[in-house]
Order: C-alpha cells, then sequence, then structure tokens
C-alpha cells in the first residue's frame, strides 16, 4: 500500500470533498479534460461565473471529440445551452479564424467549427454561442443576455487515473469530486473514488494512481463503511458496530455477525482480532487507557514532525489536530504568508511592517503612549524645548505633559515643571523631565505611586519618618493624584510669575493695612488719656 502522508494528504482531503451546492445533471471525462453539463436556466454570464467558480470554464468545442461530447451529455436534452464561444466587441470577421469569435479562455485555436448556415456576419450580430441537440449541436449565434436552459463546463485535470480493469461479469462506479457519478468514464480527475461491484471493493485516485481501501483514515474515513481506525502497527483498519464484521474480501464493508466476540468486550471505540484473541482499539487521534478499553484523546501535536513548514503552528483537536498560521500570517496557497498589518493604518503616525507583526513608529518630538501603543504624544526629553503650535495660529500652542508654556518674543517655549515644588508626593520627591517619582522612607510603602502608609510588620523601623532609604522607583511615571493634582501645562510662564506678584502686593496691602489700622487706634487712645489728665488738673486746680 502507498503511504500517502504531508501536504499530498492535505490536498487529496480538499479535492475529494463537495465543490458546492449546484451540482452537475451529469459529466464525462476523458483525456485530461472532464465536461459537465447544468440545467440552470440563466444568461451567458451567469453560466461562465457559476464555471469559473469551480475552477473550470464555459466549454470550447475545438475538435470533433469534444463536439461528441456534447451528444453524450445532451442526448435526451431539450433547449439551448451555453458555451464558451463569445463575440466581445467589433464586427464578426468572416474571413478570420472562427470569425472573429474567441473562446472565453482569450484564444481562438480550433480544429473544428460548426456555425448555422444562416451566419449573421453584420456589426449587429448576436455577440454569443449556444448548442442544441434540436439542431444537431450547430453553433447559434444569441444575445449574450437571453435565458438558455442550462450550461457546459470544462475542467482540466493534473494526474487522473485511467479507468480500472474489470473482469466478466463486473462492473465500476466512479464518483468525482466534481459532483457526478458514472461507469463509462475513460479517465477521472485526482480524489475520485470507485466501487468495484460485485465485491464492493474501494479505490481512491491518487497521483495517476488506484489506492485500495482502506487508506488513510484521514481522508473519508478510509473508505471504511463504518469507521476507520489504525492497528498497532500503524495500518489503517476499517472496523464494524457491535454486532457486525468487516467483509473478508473488500476489507470495508459490514456484515452481520452470527457471534461477534467484540459484543461482550466493553471497548469504547472499536475492536479487532490480534491473533486468536480480541482488543481493544481507538480511533485516530485517541489512544488507548490503562483498562484497555477505554480512549483518551492524543496531543498529536507532541510530535514535532507535524505542521512542518516555515509559519505554521499546531492545533490540538478532539480526535486529532489542525495545522494553521502563526499570529501575523496567512495560509496562501500551501505556504503562510507575512501579513502587511500596515496596510488598514492601525498607527497614527507611523507604521512599519515586521515578519509576523508590525510596530508604530511616533514623528521626531513625540513618543509611543504606554496606554494606546499605537498612539503618540507630545515629547520633549530636556528641561526645555520648542512648543508645537498650530501653523495657522501661532498662538495656539501645546507642551508636552509635565511642561508649561513660557511666551517669548517670535515663538513659544515649554519649561519643565518641578512637580516636587508643589508637594505632590507624601515623602521623597525626584524631578524627572515631563512628569517625577515619589518614594518613601523605610518603613513605608508607596500606595498609588504618590502616597506612603506606614508598614503594619516592619520591625526595623525606628520611629522616626523620613529616616532610612527611599524604596525603589517606579518604571512607569507615576499618574497624579486627584489631591493634589497637576498644574495644566496652558499656563504661560509669564502668567505664573503675574499670579506670584500679584499675591505679594496683596499681602503687602494687608500688612500696610493692618499696620496703620493699629496705629491710628493707638493714637486714639492717647489722646483720650492726655485729656483726663489735663481735666484731673483742672479740677485740682479750682479746689485750692
Amino acid at each position: 500500500m502507498v503511504d500517502v502522508t504531508g501536504l499530498a494528504l492535505i490536498v487529496l482531503s480538499l479535492l475529494v470533498e463537495t465543490t458546492g451546492a449546484l451540482e452537475p445533471d451529469s459529466g464525462f471525462c476523458i483525456g485530461n479534460q472532464c465536461f459537465t453539463v447544468f440545467r440552470e436556466p440563466g444568461d451567458f454570464s451567469a453560466g461562465q461565473k457559476h464555471c469559473t467558480g469551480l475552477g473550470g470554464h464555459l466549454m470550447t468545442v475545438r475538435s470533433s471529440v469534444s463536439h461528441d461530447v456534447l451528444s453524450i451529455l445532451l442526448g435526451n436534452s431539450t433547449g439551448r445551452y451555453w458555451i464558451g464561444l463569445q463575440h466581445p466587441t467589433g464586427c464578426p470577421d468572416a474571413a478570420a479564424e472562427l470569425k472573429g469569435y474567441h473562446w472565453v479562455t482569450k484564444d481562438s485555436e480550433s480544429d473544428f467549427s460548426n456555425w448555422m448556415p444562416s451566419f449573421d456576419s453584420s456589426c449587429s450580430s448576436r455577440r454569443c454561442v449556444s448548442v442544441s441537440p434540436e439542431d444537431d449541436f450547430k453553433w447559434i449565434q444569441e444575445a449574450c443576455d437571453d435565458h438558455g436552459a442550462g450550461f457546459l463546463c470544462e475542467h482540466s485535470m493534473k494526474e487522473p487515473c485511467k479507468s480500472l480493469a474489470v473482469a466478466e461479469g463486473e462492473s465500476v462506479i466512479y464518483s468525482t469530486p466534481l459532483g457526478f457519478k458514472g461507469d463509462d468514464l475513460l479517465s477521472v480527475p485526482l480524489g475520485s473514488t470507485a466501487i468495484r461491484m460485485p465485491s464492493e471493493a474501494k479505490y481512491v485516485c491518487f497521483s495517476e494512481q488506484w489506492l485500495q481501501a482502506p487508506w488513510s483514515c484521514e481522508i473519508q474515513e478510509g473508505g471504511c463503511e463504518h469507521k476507520c481506525t489504525v492497528d498497532p502497527k500503524n495500518v489503517p483498519t476499517c472496523y464494524c458496530p457491535p454486532g457486525q464484521v468487516i467483509h473478508d474480501t473488500n476489507k470495508v464493508t459490514c456484515e452481520v455477525a452470527a457471534d461477534d466476540p467484540c459484543v461482550n468486550m466493553g471497548c469504547t471505540h472499536a475492536c479487532y482480532k490480534q491473533g486468536d484473541a480480541y482488543a481493544c482499539v481507538c480511533d485516530q487521534g485517541f489512544k488507548l487507557a490503562q483498562d484497555g478499553k477505554s480512549c483518551v484523546d492524543f496531543n498529536d501535536c507532541k510530535d514535532e514532525r507535524q505542521c512542518p513548514g516555515d509559519n505554521f503552528k499546531c492545533i490540538n483537536t478532539v480526535g486529532g489536530y489542525e495545522c494553521v498560521c502563526e499570529d501575523g500570517y496567512k495560509l496562501s496557497g500551501d505556504q503562510c504568508v507575512d501579513v502587511d498589518e500596515c496596510v488598514s493604518a492601525p498607527c497614527e503616525h507611523d507604521c512599519k511592517n515586521t515578519p509576523g507583526s508590525y510596530k508604530c513608529v511616533c514623528f521626531k518630538g513625540y513618543k509611543e503612549d504606554p496606554k494606546e501603543p499605537h498612539k503618540c504624544k507630545l515629547h520633549c526629553g530636556k528641561n526645555e524645548c520648542d512648543a508645537e503650535c498650530d501653523p495657522n495660529d501661532h498662538t495656539l500652542c501645546y507642551c508636552p505633559e509635565g511642561y508649561i508654556a513660557d511666551e517669548r518674543t517670535g515663538h513659544t517655549a515649554c519649561m519643565d515643571i518641578d512637580e516636587c515644588a508643589f508637594f505632590y508626593c507624601d515623602q521623597g520627591c525626584k524631578n524627572t523631565f515631563g512628569s517625577y517619582i515619589c518614594s518613601c522612607s523605610r518603613g513605608y510603602t508607596l500606595v498609588n505611586q504618590y502616597k506612603c502608609e506606614k508598614n503594619d510588620d516592619d520591625t526595623d523601623y525606628d520611629g522616626f519618618e523620613g529616616s532610612g532609604a527611599a524604596t525603589s522607583p517606579p518604571t512607569v511615571p507615576p499618574e497624579i493624584s486627584p489631591n493634589p493634582t497637576r498644574r495644566p501645562s496652558v499656563v504661560t510662564m509669564g502668567g505664573l510669575v503675574g499670579i506670584i506678584v500679584s499675591t505679594v502686593i496683596c499681602t503687602l496691602l494687608v500688612v500696610f493695612l493692618g499696620n496703620h489700622f493699629l496705629c491710628g487706634r493707638k493714637k486714639t487712645e492717647s489722646d483720650g488719656a492726655f485729656k483726663a489728665v489735663e481735666g484731673e488738673n483742672h479740677l485740682d486746680t479750682s479746689d485750692v
């Protein structure tokens, strides 16, 4: 038996699947070509679109052999069917090959033609072609938007299999991936199956040869009627439900057993004959448990040979595995290729595509926002830098967070704010460009990046707050506490100086007024005392 592994398995499993909801009414294969007929009313464009979706095109009738295929496919039909011949533009040319018409394959090569005698060579002639058994399959000029009775498709084959040889009294029924069956096919495409009657032996077409079932369990259950598994020698084997046994001749079908020894085995999946005895066996992707009856999922991805190729990864599934592309890659054919994420413009500024990912890059004067890496924010990185101003309004300027605008002659500068001067931290504070870092004394823990809380279990604390070494500062600039808050960067340096000067003047005025009031009060008290003394002296004089 041929060992079908690796990529060949994947290709074959895709080929044996059905091709779509709309299946052909009949088909015929010869040489490296298959032809199918669809009795589905529609115009020329609809027929071509459907054939293209199946990997083919509308049928070309280039030889007398393909003309004979028409009679095989449409012998008992009525109505007109589209073929792949049309005249896209211009006027017909009676002297040209195919009279100026072209096949849908964009060429006019042909060893055969079968036009109706009443061919219309005028520039207003109809541009598409149909055939009908009622007109002896002559090529009839039709309007492309007319609705025909159906259409015929043509498919090219690679590595097809020739029909199986049959002995007297035998017959073979073929099933193709194109969706049709037949018993008189001269060749069949890759992935077709064949059942030899009356033995019911089953075969699959792979690489120009027929493989007899059971083949790989990963492809249509290995051709088994019930289920497929692998025996201890890793050979695909068919098995049947309890009460039935595998047919001795074809090894795939099930028949009723007069005395099935597997009935009382209690196997979770199946049992097989092992010498003179029987033993339990598990389905593909499972392994036998210690009790010899139960089956547990086998992690196929532990085998490094699974999913070969660059940028593939293995995903374990129940009873099997799946090969998918790594993150940042997509499947293209049989390879995983890099996805260019930058096409979708995920970055606020510039985007650099990398293998399997991408990186956002900020313009000069900006840095990546740690909260939203795809965005950028203003960045200075030193004590002073120029503000970024609106080119249409030079009075509207912006500074990075942690900086304050200072209006100067002809431009605006951004000055670093010393947050430590505003006592934002409970204890230690270190000013940085655009931010600050809080720290705590020994015996305290930094909370919320600005508050220091005393440790309850600190035995080394000597009772004096602020003693000892500061704690390690956080690696990310701390968020400003709600109380106190960071001063907004829209206050200019001149405005700040004005506020300070106004505060000093107000303070001096209050002191002056208070001093003036006290001085006036003292003077009043002194005058009253002086007058009282005068009165006493006057009374004393009158008494004398």
